[in-house]
């Protein structure tokens, strides 16, 4: 039950995401890239759950390529590049815990990551009210 309450307010929060895109077709593509990000951490989460390694290292370096999609940057302040970097840097940690079989650390390093895109949404909202005013 808990874990379907995460599902659901992650994908409360990525649709809230404002798209800062003048065409549709660059509005779809950041949708696109945000329902993988939210799949991949979805296997990351599953990877935990199960002790799975491999799926976690994969979720997280899939995660990792995702975020360098040119598509992924919707906004362009310091800021949202700081988050863009924690996430990064957390999907990394995810990794590397995911290769020295440690699940406590991985599973922190995804609480890390979890929080970052809690962050960079909250950050992409406040930009997108103050543009709106």
């Amino acid at each position: 039950m808990k874990h379907a309450q995460w599902l659901l307010a992650l994908a409360i929060l990525l649709g809230d995401l404002p798209l800062w895109t003048n065409s549709a077709a660059a509005q779809k593509e950041v949708n696109d890239l945000m329902k993988k990000k939210l799949e991949q951490s979805q296997k990351i989460l599953e990877g935990i759950a199960l002790s799975d390694f491999d799926k976690i290292s994969a979720g997280a370096g899939e995660l990792i390529q995702v975020s360098k999609a040119a598509e992924w940057r919707v906004l362009k302040t310091p800021q949202y590049e700081v988050h863009g970097n924690e996430f990064r840097k957390a999907a990394e940690a995810i990794i590397q815990n995911a290769k020295a079989k440690n699940l406590d650390g991985a599973t922190l390093a995804y609480v890390d990551l979890t929080l970052t895109c809690v962050k960079c949404h909250k950050h992409v909202r406040e930009v997108r009210m103050a543009r709106n005013d």
